[in-house]
């Protein structure tokens, strides 16, 4: 499953309103979508659902996602239990989500003894750092304690009996904060597993490698609601897939990143994607401008940083390969799965780099993404800003 825009808030308003970052306005990080949109609170509710969010929150404004609001950083399972006690009793449906913040960095959750340090497997585009691996070890601890959240909510379903009646999904916000993941628009940082169960009517143990994005989860969910779906959604139901009845269902998924307003961000470095079952097109808008984020400031990076400065041909290729990028980068998914073999100036592949550049371009321009004039746009969708400009006193106001 693939996020449009590897960040917490456009993640989460991707999944909410079945839009595209550009087109919702929720394109940077602690975004804000454009006044009158529409999300699955007022699709659902006036179908007779309760639709409730417990814990991560990370979406505006409230007029456009007017959630029952439970819990804080994680879910608050009181309330979910309450909440599906009430369902049950009234025979009311519901559309839940249950929001971790895990495993978002600092990884200080879930027990740690339970990996080793020495024996966990690093994916081959990391630096192999004693630091690095106990992050790892930290991150995959967290991982756990997310899982164990998961858990309590299936406990939850199965107490109340709800379970044979409730499509469950579960997804993760995006890449891990680690290099090359969250914060680029490489599959390590847009692409995460899809996990569904519904009884009688997803086959337990199937697989499928259909691509989906995260815009299609709200159509899925209306269209299993048996709600019409409007036409001015982005994302498309992928209910024919959960059900077996398809094996496929988009040729193409798309991603864009923007560093403006993340902490220790660039001022300015736009990437947009576009990736077929095979290969994937990036686009670097400014590449002159280092790349800049705030996990190079981390303990992680600085080992990186270390171990090049010591000689390391290996980590200090890794280390410039992160900061600096090319106009254009074109990756055989299936036989380079972590994208280290840039193939955009293979005479070889000049077509397929041009097909993917027209849809790339098609995409931008159903959107209204303008490319760097967007990029330059990107804080006056920020949430936080326009807080503050509200909360800006006028002269010989109170």
């Amino acid at each position: 499953c693939f996020q449009a825009a590897p960040m917490c808030s456009p993640t989460r308003h991707n999944i909410y309103t079945g839009l595209y970052p550009v087109k919702s306005g929720a394109y940077p990080n602690h975004a804000f979508a454009k006044p009158g949109t529409r999300s699955v609170v007022q699709y659902l509710k006036p179908r007779g659902y309760r639709v409730a969010l417990s814990g991560k929150k990370h979406i505006a404004p409230r007029a456009v996602f007017p959630f029952e609001y439970s819990g804080k950083q994680n879910p608050d399972f009181a309330a979910i239990d309450s909440l599906m006690a009430q369902s049950k009793s009234r025979g009311t449906p519901f559309c839940l989500f249950a929001c971790s913040n895990e495993p978002h960095s600092p990884w200080n959750k879930g027990d740690r003894s339970r990996y080793d340090p020495e024996k966990v497997r690093l994916p081959s585009y990391f630096v192999d750092t004693p630091e690095t691996r106990n992050k790892m070890v930290a991150y995959l601890a967290e991982i756990t304690f997310f899982d164990s959240q998961v858990g309590r909510c299936l406990e939850l379903l199965e107490k109340h009996k709800l379970t044979e009646n409730t499509l469950v999904l579960v997804l993760s916000e995006q890449g891990s904060s680690f290099p090359f993941g969250k914060w680029t628009c490489y599959d390590t940082g847009l692409q995460s597993a899809a996990i569904a169960r519904w009884p009688g009517h997803i086959r337990p143990g199937t697989t499928s490698d259909a691509m989906i994005e995260y815009v299609d989860i709200l159509p899925t969910f209306l269209d299993v609601a048996g709600v019409e779906l409007p036409k001015t959604l982005d994302g498309r139901s992928f209910l024919p897939v959960l059900q077996g009845q398809r094996n496929s269902h988009k040729q193409h998924v798309f991603g864009l990143m923007t560093t403006r307003g993340i902490l220790n961000g660039s001022d300015h470095y736009g990437i947009r994607s576009v990736r077929s079952d095979r290969y994937k097109l990036i686009v670097n808008l400014t590449p002159e401008v280092p790349f800049r984020n705030i996990f190079m400031k981390s303990s992680i990076f600085r080992s990186w940083e270390a171990k090049a400065r010591s000689g390391d041909k290996d980590a200090r290729e890794k280390v410039r390969r992160f900061r600096q990028r090319p106009a254009e980068e074109l990756y055989d998914i299936t036989a380079d799965p972590y994208e280290w073999q840039n193939l955009a100036g293979d005479p070889k592949l000049a077509e397929v780099k041009s097909r993917l550049k027209a849809q790339l371009d098609r995409w931008m321009k159903a959107q209204g993404d303008r490319g760097q004039q967007t990029e330059l746009e990107a804080l006056k969708h920020q949430a936080r800003r326009r807080n503050n400009k509200k909360n800006k006193k006028k002269p010989g106001t109170t």
